[in-house]
């Protein structure tokens, strides 16, 4: 069983978030916290596996959270659970260590699928003392069927702004998608075009009174 700690100051968010942890097979509650302090310490007093951490604590924000926890040497996997879209805070919580970062609000599947591709790394490295190359890119969700090689003049950074806008959003045009990143509608397609031809996304036209249709793009 994978041990989740939930960090979220609103209470009844957090029953929500952790009956959607308990109806996860392979997952069970390990405690909650509702401040940056307490996530802490119940981290350093209940070693979960995995924590569902907000941004927005009375205390600190799930980002300093975040960084004091590598910063002290915990290893335990961090989904982000948060309404924050900020670009800025999506690449630091990448850079930071988050597995996963999905924004509310959002329904079941969608949290019990970022469960289980966290339990699939965590657990992808647990069987073998010398992993080969296939193993540790199913750790880090790359190699084959893992995310494509961006073509020239895109970033890393901004390729994950544009998928955690698209996870969010469930579907966007790249205006939607620019205003909510804070890019240009020009840059925003280029992404979302990119997430097309590799598979992570599908296109539907949306047609209206007048004019060529609207592309809108979804996670495939």
């Amino acid at each position: 069983m994978i041990r989740v700690l939930v960090v979220d100051d609103d209470f009844m968010v957090a029953r929500i978030h952790q009956r959607f942890v308990e109806r996860t097979d392979g997952f069970e509650i390990a405690g909650t916290a509702g401040t940056g302090a307490d996530a802490l310490s119940a981290v350093a007093e209940l070693r979960p596996d995995l924590v569902l951490l907000d941004v927005h604590l009375p205390d600190m924000d799930g980002i300093e959270v975040l960084r004091a926890l590598r910063a002290s040497g915990h290893e335990v996997g961090v989904i982000m659970v948060t309404a924050e879209r900020d670009a800025d805070v999506v690449r630091a919580a990448l850079l930071g260590g988050a597995q996963q970062y999905l924004v509310k609000p959002f329904e079941y599947p969608e949290l019990a699928d970022r469960l289980r591709a966290v339990a699939k790394s965590i657990r992808s490295l647990h069987t073998e003392s010398e992993p080969d190359q296939s193993a540790i890119d199913r750790a880090f969700g790359g190699g084959p069927g893992g995310p494509a090689p961006l073509a020239k003049g895109l970033s890393a950074e901004t390729a994950a702004s544009v998928l955690a806008a698209l996870e969010g959003a469930g579907e966007v045009s790249a205006a939607e998608a620019a205003e909510l990143i804070g890019l240009s509608r020009v840059s925003a397609r280029r992404y979302l075009e990119h997430f097309v031809s590799t598979g992570r996304a599908t296109v539907r036209l949306r047609y209206g009174t007048a004019g060529r249709p609207e592309r809108r793009y979804l996670l495939d």
